[in-house]
């Protein structure tokens, strides 16, 4: 029965949620179970993409990843793919109508990855963000509004800017393992070998520009989402809040993260907050 191999799709996703991140899993758990499963299928899809180009270093990843976007395209055309991951996105995107430009966007900065090291104008950085985050956070929204067109097109800054600061946030916390291990260099006009604390600061400058108009648009969420999202803003807010009190000497040495049990800790402050109403 086709509606058996859907739930196996739809747990294969939830799965690669819960392997690759437990912090973005705890924040799915957030969201209201009628939404849920469509975040995990968007964040299984997303993150099968970004393996490939950033893992799959013993096999042709380029070939590789032509045969995951054909095979996404067939997926959406066809209403069903023989890949669990694929199965599962391309139900959601036909559920909830999330426009094919979208995923297009993310799909062609991943292929960046494949054969760009270095982004040296802001242009071509903020291309990169538009369609390695942007697009993810509006692909969200897409869900978190169930159709609302009205509620999308006032949402869509705010979403596209949390997008931003989260995918800012792991370039910064993540500066050893892209620039040494893979070779690459996000942000524009910084020497990563003499990152300095000016440098950091304006770097963190900006990410906390971006906290500021995505917190906004939490405010504005469908009760089924805000818990959610608002977590998980508040977990990158905390790793922000690391990485600005590190040296910069030591973020190009080292990978920060939050510990479990302040991980913990931040989870119950933030459903206090939301149960009295503070968001």
């Amino acid at each position: 029965m086709k509606a058996i191999f859907d739930t196996i799709s739809y747990e294969c996703s939830r799965n690669v949620t819960k392997s690759y991140s437990t912090s973005f899993s705890s924040a799915v758990k957030m969201l209201a179970p009628s939404i849920r499963q469509d975040i995990y299928n968007i964040y299984g899809f997303v993150r099968f993409a970004d393996e490939i180009v950033d893992s799959f270093h013993d096999y042709d990843k380029e070939n590789l990843f032509e045969l995951f976007k054909q095979d996404f395209y067939r997926a959406l055309e066809n209403k069903i793919s023989l890949n669990p991951i694929l199965n599962s996105f391309q139900h959601t995107v036909r559920k909830y109508d999330i426009p094919l430009e979208l995923v297009d966007a993310f799909l062609k900065s991943m292929k960046l990855d494949l054969v760009k090291n270095e982004y040296k104008t802001t242009e071509e950085y903020q291309e990169y963000i538009y369609g390695s985050a942007d697009v993810v956070g509006l692909m969200c929204l897409k869900v978190f509004v169930k159709g609302d067109d009205k509620k999308y097109e006032a949402l869509k800054n705010g979403a596209m800017k949390l997008g931003s600061a989260f995918q800012k946030v792991n370039f910064l916390r993540d500066l050893k393992a892209d620039f040494e291990g893979l070779s690459r260099t996000y942000f524009p006009n910084t020497n990563l070998n003499q990152l300095d604390e000016i440098s950091k600061q304006q770097i963190i400058a900006e990410i906390e520009a971006d906290f500021e108009a995505g917190y906004a648009g939490i405010l504005e969420l469908p009760l089924e989402a805000k818990f959610g999202v608002y977590t998980a803003y508040v977990y990158y807010k905390k790793l922000l809040s690391k990485l600005k009190k590190t040296p910069s000497a030591e973020i190009k040495n080292a990978r920060i993260r939050v510990p479990d049990y302040q991980k913990f800790g931040l989870f119950a402050k933030c459903y206090f907050n939301y149960k009295l109403n503070i968001i």
